[in-house]
């Protein structure tokens, strides 16, 4: 599948996708709880309406709706993800993060614009970090010429691809590349955004369980340049 980006994308047609949002979309639909869905969009900060499904009842729901359903294709990934956001309910968005992360492994770097378009419609940390890390960082890994876009994305104006950038090396541990992760968190440093401020610190309190004296360095030399926000998230655990 090519899809180019950051445009508009396009639902490609797929018979799995067919399948699977018309069980999705009854098997959730009969599962939802008013009362409960008030207290869950509230405390996403009115992000979206939700259903009001717990999620270990979400997952044990989309075990029956994927239940003898054929392994997917990437343009199969894409139809169903964008689809699922198309639907106004949170819990939609969540059942397309979960799949894409069971199957990022059948996605090329051409899957990357239709992340990118679900990184920035209905933004929020419950579903960008995910996608973040499970999603965008594999497909960095696979394919390391997709740098030059987390190059892009962490100078851009939105949050939440900067957000993005910061986090997707965030399980590579050994793999980490260390310098580009630091030229990142400075790039940033000053950035007025909370969650951006508090990915500068997740990414680097992560990176220090590989590598605890290279963050503890980075941060005495560089202390004053970040957010008392970030300094704290990054020194954690580092016994600081």
């Amino acid at each position: 599948m090519t899809v180019t980006g950051p445009g508009p994308v396009a639902v490609p047609p797929s018979a799995l996708a067919d399948l699977v949002v018309a069980r999705l979309t009854a098997v959730y639909g009969a599962a939802g709880d008013p009362e409960r869905a008030a207290v869950m969009r509230g405390y996403m900060k009115d992000v979206a309406p939700f259903l009001g499904i717990a999620t270990p009842e979400r997952r044990a729901l989309s075990r029956t709706v994927l239940a003898g359903t054929a392994r997917p294709d990437e343009t199969d990934c894409a139809a169903i993800a964008l689809r699922c956001w198309a639907l106004p309910e949170r819990e939609y968005h969540y059942f397309a993060v979960d799949y894409l992360r069971r199957h990022a492994g059948r996605c090329s770097s051409g899957f990357l614009p239709v992340v990118r378009h679900l990184l920035t419609t209905v933004p929020w940390w419950d579903t960008v970090d995910l996608l973040a890390v499970h999603v965008v960082g594999p497909l960095v890994a696979a394919d390391r010429s997709l740098t030059a876009v987390m190059d892009a994305w962490i100078a851009d104006e939105d949050p939440w691809l900067v957000r993005t950038a910061l986090l997707h090396q965030l399980r590579y541990r050994e793999g980490t590349d260390t310098d580009r992760l630091f030229a990142y968190c400075l790039r940033r440093s000053g950035h007025p955004d909370f969650f951006v401020r508090k990915a500068i610190g997740w990414a680097l309190r992560e990176y220090g369980k590989t590598d605890p004296r290279a963050v503890r360095a980075f941060v005495a030399r560089e202390r004053d340049r970040f957010a008392p926000l970030t300094v704290r998230e990054a020194l954690k655990h580092l016994g600081e």
